[in-house]
């Protein structure tokens, strides 16, 4: 068996998401390549070839690969899929976009967010925002797959693949790059941040979101926040946590009141401390918090602070 990964770059550098998706390809045994394409995107495969499970590295160097526009880049996977039984893609916003037309070019069925690898055809994913694991089992001749990567550990580095330069198709001429807009912090970017606090409907605003970033930048967290939060307009839309936010799984996720919708619970409940502070004893982020404290967020949130200052943090 052979899997092909679709690399989650810049052009720049390789993202730590594509380990997690060459650990799934693994675990499917058989070999593992990977598909760089870009522009001007030579360290990206340099990076690629170092991950010890891959056994190749593909690049495709091309203008119309720059920008990660899914018409030039599926016809580039489908004109490379004839020997590869899988084709794996990170389940961010650039592997949704991409994924879903690769299995219509194919005529096959896609199998989205595999947080487990039973075997190399029967697969695991969450359904119903998260509250039900389903397990899947493909009869397919190739399988594609989006990973949810918080689900999966990075490979490791100190491998030394090939790296070969794959054939380019033309540029489908349906679409265009036209711009974008990228939000610019000084905290981690939320997916691959280790401690993330997060503010729900219970802020009352946005500028109460100041005392979150306070303890934040102490602890060099990540902001996040809930649906209610984003949609209440506190906060922009990329600090949204939850199903149809970031899946998130960091070391420490703390929910400042936050009710525990199941659409946010679906996008944290993965990570592995959970702290809960809401002044509702009821509120359901209770039931799968691993901490939980009962007391008004703005009496407790300056409290931490103080602590934290006393450790000279």
């Amino acid at each position: 068996m052979i899997s092909l990964v679709l690399a989650d770059h810049d052009n720049s550098a390789l993202k730590d998401t594509t380990l997690k998706a060459v650990t799934a390809a693994s675990a499917l045994g058989g070999d593992v390549h990977i598909l760089v394409a870009g522009s001007a995107c030579g360290s990206v495969a340099e990076a690629a070839a170092k991950i010890s499970s891959v056994a190749k590295v593909l690049v495709a160097d091309a203008p119309q690969y720059q920008n990660r526009l899914a018409e030039p880049l599926a016809s580039l996977v489908v004109s490379l899929a004839d020997p590869y039984d899988a084709i794996l893609a990170v389940a961010n916003t650039t592997g949704k976009n991409i994924m879903p037309r690769i299995a219509a070019l194919l005529d096959v069925a896609q199998i989205s967010d595999v947080t487990a690898v039973e075997s190399p055809d029967t697969f695991t994913h969450p359904i119903y925002a998260g509250n039900a694991m389903q397990t899947v089992q493909s009869t397919d001749t190739k399988k594609i797959i989006t990973v949810r990567t918080t689900a999966f550990k990075a490979a490791e580095e100190g491998g030394a693949a090939t790296i070969e330069q794959a054939a380019t198709t033309d540029d489908t001429g349906i679409s265009r790059f036209v711009g974008e807009e990228l939000s610019k912090s000084d905290r981690p970017e939320l997916t691959a941040a280790k401690i993330i606090i997060s503010g729900g409907r219970g802020m009352q605003s946005g500028e109460n979101f100041a005392i979150l970033e306070k303890v934040a930048d102490k602890l060099g967290a990540a902001v996040g926040a809930s649906r209610a939060a984003v949609d209440a307009g506190f906060v922009p839309n990329d600090y949204q946590v939850g199903q149809t936010g970031k899946v998130v799984a960091p070391e420490l996720y703390i929910a400042v009141g936050i009710s525990g919708a199941i659409q946010h619970l679906a996008g944290m409940k993965d990570s592995k401390f959970i702290v809960a502070i809401n002044k509702d004893e009821e509120a359901p982020i209770f039931q799968v918090a691993d901490y939980g404290l009962v007391q008004d967020l703005f009496k407790a949130i300056p409290e931490l602070e103080e602590e934290l200052e006393k450790l000279g943090l």
